[in-house]
């Protein structure tokens, strides 16, 4: 029965995409933007962003921060949907992307350097690992694979379509991606995360003045292989122009500090890009339990 079910889901996925890919990229995105601001409002995942935006925001009342979450919910519409269109958001015929900081970029090509670059569920993070492999750095990223095996393939093949090179991968989070991402490291390539979700084996670290679980492993590696860190910052700038900002490069250890430390450094960062457009942060995970 799962089987059927599973089927069943896959063949209304593909022909949504395949009838989405009919219609203009900005109806595209705001179909998914205004269908979320419908349904979920009316979802679990609802409550759990309230209760998360009152940790960020607590002065606000109730309406000022159902507002927030009502954009957001129109985010991540747009995200999710923004799938379907992914060639297009990344065609550059389309001039949908901006990218700025290129020169760090072009001084890591230059003394072909190997680095980590983090971001966070902002805006549209499924536009960061083809844009930085089409820009000529072929890295490794992990994704949290779908229940679904049937879409869960569609969407790696997606995914997989949008690269160039063939030695820019993604890898399911797991214990399989753990072995992926060193091996990467061991063949000196780069790797990129998103560093702002529940890590429930992580150390717990402060995000606006409240303790989560975050995960480290990641600085472990820097400081064991020497790394520079490159923080990316995604923006909405309209219904679905970007831009994606590469920050300078940071060295996040010194004489003094240890994993905890540099880690809070890397949290002051992220808590700034979310107060500057928290409608486009994904308040729906369970960050704060």
């Amino acid at each position: 029965m799962k089987k059927i079910s599973y089927l069943l889901e896959f063949f209304i996925v593909l022909f949504v995409i395949m009838l989405f890919r009919f219609f203009p990229i900005n109806f595209v995105s705001l179909v998914g933007g205004k269908f979320f601001q419908l349904i979920g409002p009316r979802t679990k995942s609802h409550q759990t962003a309230i209760l998360n935006i009152g940790k960020v925001f607590p002065n606000l009342n109730l309406k000022e921060k159902e507002n927030i979450i009502f954009k957001s919910w129109n985010n991540l519409g747009k995200t999710l949907i923004e799938f379907i269109i992914l060639d297009k958001i990344l065609n550059d015929n389309n001039n949908r992307i901006k990218i700025t900081g290129l020169e760090y970029l072009d001084q890591i090509k230059k003394k072909n350097e190997q680095v980590i670059f983090f971001g966070i569920h902002q805006a549209n993070w499924e536009i960061l690992v083809p844009t930085i492999d089409k820009l000529g750095i072929s890295l490794g990223a992990i994704y949290r694979h779908i229940n679904n095996p049937y879409i869960n393939n569609l969407i790696t093949k997606i995914r997989s379509k949008s690269i160039l090179s063939n030695r820019t991968f993604y890898t399911p989070k797991g214990k399989e991606s753990a072995k992926a991402i060193l091996s990467a490291i061991n063949k000196e390539q780069s790797i990129i995360l998103l560093v702002d979700q529940k890590d429930s084996a992580g150390k717990e670290i402060k995000l606006f003045n409240h303790k989560v679980k975050t995960q480290v492993g990641f600085l472990k590696i820097a400081r064991k292989n020497n790394l520079k860190l490159i923080p990316i910052q995604t923006i909405r700038k309209k219904i679905n122009n970007f831009e994606i900002v590469f920050h300078p490069p940071i060295n996040p250890f010194n004489d003094s500090y240890n994993e905890i430390n540099a880690m809070s450094n890397i949290h002051k960062l992220i808590e700034k890009w979310i107060l500057e457009n928290p409608e486009q942060w994904f308040w729906q995970h369970n960050r704060f339990s």
